[in-house]
């Protein structure tokens, strides 16, 4: 095994797509990752997708993880994810957004418990450390809530999960890499297993300089102005 953990390219659609629906298999297949979404990424934000191939296993995609920049107003959290990058995934990227919004991430099931998804949260991270922004925000799917819906709600699964009570495949993961749970999302995407509801996660980063990036933003729009 030889992984190498690459930006995102055009020609990774298919594996990706095919990658994520393997992965998601309870939610609608409408709403996961396209083809023109992956594009979309390459053309909108390639630094925000990261891809990772076992070059001893010809090249195999085995995981990825993509995001955008937006602002993600916390005084509303509740969203369906369309709502705040768009139906593509990206379409909604702000060069000079403040948060790192997590689209999208799997690792192939015989590829798990090798610190693959750790890494890929590492690795947004340190780009969201290089660009000044303030963390990262995303709606986390909360698969283990399918087993206790009927005996409580997503919001009381998500504060025990937090609190260490229970464990969920990947909101535990999650928190294990630093996340907070701020909540849950209602009709955050379609998933009948979970009834559509998934957790709010967020990751702040403590090296966020939120004046420089004003000032990246101002200058941004001086430019354009003059231009």
């Amino acid at each position: 095994m030889n992984l190498d953990y690459i930006q995102v390219r055009p020609e990774h659609a298919d594996a990706l797509v095919a990658l994520e629906a393997v992965a998601f298999p309870t939610a609608d297949r409408g709403e996961l990752l396209s083809v023109e979404g992956v594009l979309k990424q390459c053309e909108m934000f390639p630094e925000g997708g990261f891809v990772v191939v076992d070059r001893d296993a010809g090249d195999r995609v085995v995981a990825f993880a993509m995001g955008c920049f937006v602002d993600f107003d916390f005084s509303a959290p509740q969203h369906h994810i369309d709502e705040v990058v768009g139906t593509l995934g990206s379409d909604h990227h702000q060069e000079f957004g403040e948060w790192y919004y997590g689209t999208d991430i799997a690792v192939a099931e015989d590829y798990q418990r090798l610190g693959i998804g750790r890494q890929l949260y590492e690795l947004r991270k340190d780009l969201i450390k290089r660009l000044n922004r303030a963390g990262m925000v995303a709606g986390g799917v909360i698969p283990g809530f399918a087993n206790h819906k009927h005996e409580m709600t997503a919001a009381q699964y998500v504060e025990r999960v937090a609190a260490g009570d229970l464990f969920d495949p990947t909101l535990t993961m999650q928190i294990a890499n630093g996340f907070e749970a701020l909540g849950a999302l209602e009709n955050y995407w379609t998933d009948q297993a979970v009834d559509s509801w998934a957790s709010l996660i967020v990751w702040r980063n403590p090296e966020f300089d939120a004046e420089q990036l004003a000032a990246e933003r101002a200058g941004a729009v001086e430019g354009m102005s003059r231009g």
